[in-house]
Parts: C-alpha cells; structure tokens; sequence
C-alpha cells in the first residue's frame, strides 16, 4: 500500500508511466530521496492509458510502497491543442517521423507550471521531469529549466529547483539503468496511439525509440 501522507520535503517527480519518467522516480527513490510522483493530463489521447500503467507501475517493485499515493493533476489545454489535433484524435505521426513532428509546443511549460504549484502549497523545493540528451525542442533544454526554476521561484515567492537529471542520457542508458533497479520496464507505456488492452500500436515514433533503446 503506498504511503498516505502530506509531502513536506523530498523531490516531486513528473511521470506519465513511460520508461524515461518511471525509471527517473525509482532513480530518486534509490538515491534515498522522499519522491512524490505527479501525473498531469492536458486532454491528450493516450493519458487514460498513462493512469492505467502507472498504477500497476506504482503496485509493482521497486516503487509499490516506497512513494505516497500518486497526484493528478489536470490542465485545459484546448486553447493549444484543440479538439482535432492529433494528440487529441490518437492519430499520431508515422512510425519513422521524425522529432519535429511530434513536437507538442509548450507542452512542458504546461507540465511544470501546476505541478510548480503544487510544490509550492506542500513546500516541495525540487521538480523533476525525465528530459534525455538529443531532445531538439526549446522546451527541454538546460537554459529552458534554468529559466523556469528562476520564474517559479520569483512567481511563486518559493525556493524552487526544476531539474532534468536525465539530460546527458540517451534512451538506451535509461534502459540500462532502470535493468540495474530493477523496473519493470515492459510495464512501462511510450506510445502515442495504445490499442485495445493498452497494447503500445507499435506504429508512432515513440514505440520507435523504445524499440531501438530496448534492443541496443
């Protein structure tokens, strides 16, 4: 049974059940820290799925029992993704689209700036989110972090960290380390289209790169 109690210390982690988050948080709980596991929907197509792995995730060893019951936290994002937008339809990009394609704008702005907010209100200093090396978008980038840990910090009057610890990794080390945990990497869901039964669809770039960084 996961702990049951207010955080008011440790880190919050940013996971969505995919292997880079999943592997981040069981990192943290290793390491000794007090991890409080976050999970923001933003309307997307595949965030039902997310939950579903991420409870049997949070059931299963290394975490079950080790973090406090998983927060939800939800945000309108409408206004940038609206109703017909593949992340929304569950229409994703082809299986070798490249990044740029995929690319959610703002998406990790809207991640940061409610879970900040919680941090704030449980007097949480430090906000993590599983960003790896290579990722091209403006919005996972050390200057990025950099200047949204001075922005939170100044917004919400609370000593803050957002960090990417994950920065200098490709997927395959992710892989590596999460083996060396011992996380159960093929409960863990990177996939833009699940299928009947949270099945990946093994057809997006994202079941692409698990793929690739599983059998390297």
């Amino acid at each position: 049974m996961a702990i049951q109690k207010s955080v008011t210390k440790g880190v919050a982690v940013l996971v969505s059940g995919g292997l880079d988050s999943t592997v981040l948080l069981a990192d943290e709980l290793a390491q000794g820290h007090f991890a409080q596991p976050i999970h923001v929907r933003c309307g997307l197509s595949w965030e039902d799925a997310e939950a579903r792995a991420l409870e049997c995730l949070l059931a299963s060893p290394p975490l079950a029992g080790r973090t406090p019951a998983l927060i939800t936290l939800t945000v309108d994002t409408g206004d940038v993704y609206p109703a017909d937008h593949w992340a929304r339809q569950g229409r994703p990009p082809a299986f070798d689209s490249p990044d740029e394609d995929v690319y959610l704008e703002g998406r990790n702005l809207r991640l940061i700036t409610p879970a900040a907010r919680w941090c704030r209100n449980n007097n949480v200093a430090r906000l993590v989110l599983g960003s790896l090396a290579g990722n091209p978008f403006p919005d996972a980038t050390p200057d990025f972090f950099a200047a949204m840990t001075t922005a939170v910090s100044r917004g919400l009057s609370h000593s803050f960290e957002i960090g990417a610890p994950y920065l200098t990794l490709r997927k395959a080390d992710v892989v590596r380390r999460g083996n060396a945990l011992g996380v159960p990497l093929d409960l863990t869901l990177s996939c833009m289209n699940p299928q009947q039964d949270d099945r990946p669809c093994n057809a997006c770039s994202k079941c692409r790169e698990r793929r690739e960084a599983l059998t390297t």
